[in-house]
């Protein structure tokens, strides 16, 4: 039996990478998802992989007025939300001396900000069908990490206000939990600004920073997330998981 037929959910930066996975694997198991993001293109291109059961949206996770599409678009299937994963996010290099202001307040925003305010406005809809919000943040969340202060910060307040949410929620029955990834292969690095032979490198000794000797996939995320997000997970909140091969536990090198 497929795990989430007859479900409703909305997957933020659904067109690539983590979101694109997640809602995937969540269409293969019955879903009506909605991939949200910015690049139209990508989101389309993951709709039509989705066996008719994935629709797009474009927009800015930051913007209110999109924020508000996003939410009327999942709700046009079946009339409610079930699932929110809020998948959208950007890393930005830096540390205390050539972090920006810009660069600070961005990373805040698209990683923290966003997600509040989308989860406002999805809270409603997701109380009414006692479902489930999963954040997607990472291992940076969970330990600090040399020059990447404004992401490390973004996600570690991530993770606080899951667990906010989480006993805020749970006398109306949404559940929330978040997922810290290790390096998993996606594009977000190379978004980041890291080269192509940069990030070959930086895959190279992820084999040795992973305990279980090597990154992740995109499917690694999304079976953890399918779980959090189906019924399995029913008495499960509150929680940040490491889906991360060790990495959490391992030395900095």
């Amino acid at each position: 039996m497929s795990e989430l037929a007859g479900k409703s959910a909305l997957v933020t930066g659904g067109g690539s990478g983590l979101g694109r996975a997640i809602a995937l694997r969540f269409a293969s198991e019955g879903a009506s998802v909605t991939v949200a993001g910015r690049r139209r293109q990508a989101l389309e291109a993951a709709a039509g992989e989705g066996s008719g059961r994935v629709a797009a949206v474009a927009g800015d996770v930051t913007r209110e007025d999109d924020r508000a599409r996003f939410v009327e678009a999942a709700l046009r299937p079946s009339g409610t939300l079930d699932i929110l994963v809020n998948a959208a996010g950007i890393l930005e290099a830096g540390s205390l001396r050539s972090t920006t202001h810009e660069a600070w307040d961005r990373s805040l925003d698209v990683n923290l900000r966003s997600i509040y305010a989308l989860t406002r406005l999805a809270a409603p809809h997701l109380e009414e069908a006692r479902g489930s919000i999963l954040n997607l943040s990472s291992v940076a969340g969970l330990r600090p990490y040399p020059g990447l202060l404004a992401y490390c910060v973004s996600k570690a307040a991530l993770d606080q206000l899951t667990r906010c949410l989480a006993l805020e929620l749970a006398p109306l029955g949404v559940r929330v939990n978040a997922l810290n990834p290790g390096v998993v292969v996606t594009d977000l690095h190379r978004a980041g600004g890291m080269s192509a032979e940069d990030y070959a490198a930086f895959l190279e000794r992820g084999k040795t920073t992973h305990p279980l000797g090597r990154v992740g996939r995109p499917d690694d995320v999304a079976a953890f997330a399918l779980f959090l997000s189906s019924d399995r997970a029913g008495w499960v909140t509150g929680g940040t998981f490491s889906v991360d091969g060790g990495r959490a536990l391992a030395s900095a090198r």
